[in-house]
């Protein structure tokens, strides 16, 4: 499986991170959340993404570009994604270095993270955290990230994602419409989990991943009950759909 493939990959490229000692100084995705509630505005992760398995190639995307893309966004958006994964997602540490000394908004590390290592790697706000990925270990890392000053998202993608999720203090929870296993989207995966969530402990907060595609697909989400949204193709296709989706909810929550 693909899946594996990346895990394989990335722990040869663990092998030669040179670990530093930091403790991030971190932008509050939760607060510039709730303030663009505030505004009427769908809260919205936008990811700079050069690559994926099942898109191949996005678009080119140098330092200079990502660091034009992430001004660009940084008024509508809640937060940016950068992926750090090189070899199926053509990401870097560079682009996201480049990219959150540009920018005063939140910055997400998207990448697979697997060794303690790579918490002391490069300094980010959030950093993404596979429950299907890190299985046991999700405890002992999301306790890590916090301790180094991260503000983790977990990942999951199943009910029982969902409880290992729900026993870290993690304050949000993504949920991934793909199937890591297939790569096939369908974003009712969203509409089933979020109420398990909401019943387990409503205090949580919940983005919706993958497969949001339009203005509508953002409204559906947001009618699931979910409290922000992370796209990435979409918005390397067309920068503009952020800002159509941002403003794609009017009404009650």
């Amino acid at each position: 499986m693909l899946i594996d493939d990346i895990v394989a990959e990335t722990k040869k490229r663990v092998k030669d991170v040179n670990p530093r000692s930091f403790k991030v100084h971190t932008r509050d995705i939760i607060s510039r959340m709730r303030a663009k509630w505030e505004e009427e505005k769908i809260p919205l992760i936008a990811e700079i993404k050069p690559a994926s398995p099942s898109h191949g190639r996005i678009k080119d995307i140098s330092q200079e570009d990502a660091v034009r893309i992430a001004k660009m966004l940084a008024d509508d958006v809640a937060a940016i994604s950068v992926l750090t994964e090189p070899k199926f997602f053509g990401g870097s540490i560079d682009l996201l270095t480049a990219v959150r000394g540009a920018i005063d908004i939140p910055v997400l590390r998207k990448d697979f993270i697997i060794d303690e290592r790579q918490l002391q790697e490069v300094e980010s706000d959030l950093i993404l955290l596979i429950a299907g990925i890190l299985g046991d270990d999700l405890d002992y890392f999301v306790t890590k990230a916090q301790f180094y000053g991260f503000e983790p998202i977990v990942e999951v993608h199943s009910e029982e994602e969902i409880r290992s999720a729900l026993s870290t203090s993690a304050r949000i929870i993504g949920i991934n419409n793909r199937d890591l296993d297939t790569l096939e989207i369908d974003l009712s995966v969203t509409k089933r989990l979020v109420p398990y969530i909401k019943e387990a402990d409503p205090g949580r907060f919940i983005i919706s991943e993958s497969g949001i595609r339009s203005a509508e697909d953002a409204r559906r989400m947001i009618e699931a009950g979910v409290d922000g949204l992370l796209v990435g193709t979409a918005i390397m296709h067309d920068i503009d759909k952020a800002k159509e989706m941002v403003n794609a909810f009017k009404g009650e929550r």
